[in-house]
């Protein structure tokens, strides 16, 4: 595309040559001629002067450099949109329903859907128009699936389970799985029903290998947009409010709930039963033990208020320097005691 045609695509202000022609989008660092970059981040900015990139989106705020560019207000968020222009999603390369997969009689199949080999559609099944089931995924009896879905290769959706509109699960994904209930029986543990479903809603995305239980009564719910990792697992009757944003490796457990807004980092572990307040923030490989105020930044394991654990954390390395300092004072001590006790001594003589 042309840089005009761009420049008027994300509505940002064109400072350069409009008939350069870009034919692809790099990294600030390694692009090359033809090439469209961005810069967001400030560290980034040292590459600015020596990039081979044809044209960058830069932010309205920042100085103008000796290069074409286009002035937006989020260069990040303008690369995204011109990387879904420049490559868009492609499409499956079957159409219909593949003559291998398997649909049950009683299912409702939407308008202009895409149903790929070995797929295993159950009884009462609704589809909804416009959505795509890649090969060898398994959609069990009574699943509710909204418009405009895709589930990639091997994502199984158990029985009874609801989803909205326009959700991605990537591969490998299982939606319903019997939640993690064994109730002690002498010796032995015995199995507790797992009668519930999972409920997502609207405009959800969860990444590859992730788990989500089902209740073992009621619901376990993810609210409308949120994003979830790969390796996340959700046990059951979680509840995770909309627009919370999830990394990989993540594990929460049961009948927790989690807040809008909130962002919660790569191996967080929370414990069950507690409550994580909205725009709340939990950093990488924490602990969570009880319940997080909404807004605060909790880190560590386990886990608190950052700037708390930071402090600690700076008396920690510093640990081996102070324990040299205190056996240093426990041997003038030591000494100060010997002296008194023979200073003692010769009063008494």
């Amino acid at each position: 595309m042309k840089l005009i045609e761009i420049a008027k695509f994300v509505k940002g202000e064109l400072v350069g040559d409009p008939d350069i022609q870009i034919s692809g989008l790099a990294k600030i660092q390694s692009a090359s001629n033809g090439e469209l970059t961005f810069l967001a981040n400030p560290k980034y900015g040292k590459y600015l002067d020596s990039t081979k990139a044809s044209a960058v989106l830069i932010s309205k705020k920042q100085q103008s450099p000796d290069i074409n560019h286009i002035r937006v207000d989020d260069p990040y968020l303008s690369f995204l949109e011109v990387l879904s222009l420049l490559y868009p999603v492609k499409d499956p390369d079957f159409d219909g329903i593949h003559t291998t997969a398997v649909v049950a009689d009683t299912a409702d199949i939407g308008k202009n859907v895409q149903i790929g080999p070995n797929v295993y559609i159950g009884e009462s099944v609704k589809l909804g128009d416009n959505s795509v089931i890649f090969p060898n995924c398994v959609i069990l009896d009574n699943v509710q699936i909204g418009e405009n879905c895709r589930f990639y290769s091997r994502v199984s959706i158990r029985e009874g389970c609801r989803v909205g509109n326009g959700v991605i699960i990537h591969d490998g994904t299982v939606v319903g799985s019997d939640g993690f209930g064994f109730a002690p029986d002498g010796e032995k543990y015995k199995k507790i029903p797992q009668m519930g479903i999972v409920v997502i809603e609207d405009d959800v995305e969860i990444g590859a290998n992730s788990t989500i239980d089902r209740a073992t009564i009621g619901e376990t719910i993810i609210k409308k947009g949120c994003k979830i990792d790969n390796l996340v697992q959700i046990a059951h009757n979680v509840e995770i409010d909309a627009n919370t944003v999830i990394a990989a490796q993540t594990g929460i457990s049961g009948s927790t709930k989690v807040g809008k807004h909130v962002i919660i980092a790569g191996q967080v572990g929370t414990v069950g039963h507690i409550e994580i307040g909205d725009n709340a923030i939990l950093g990488a490989k924490s602990g969570i033990s009880k319940n997080v105020p909404a807004g605060e930044m909790w880190f560590g394991y386990p886990a608190m208020k950052i700037m708390k654990q930071k402090k600690i954390e700076a008396y920690l390395r510093r640990l081996p320097e102070m324990s040299k300092k205190v056996n240093k004072l426990i041997k003038q001590l030591e000494k100060l005691e010997d002296k008194l006790n023979l200073i003692g001594g010769e009063d008494e003589r």
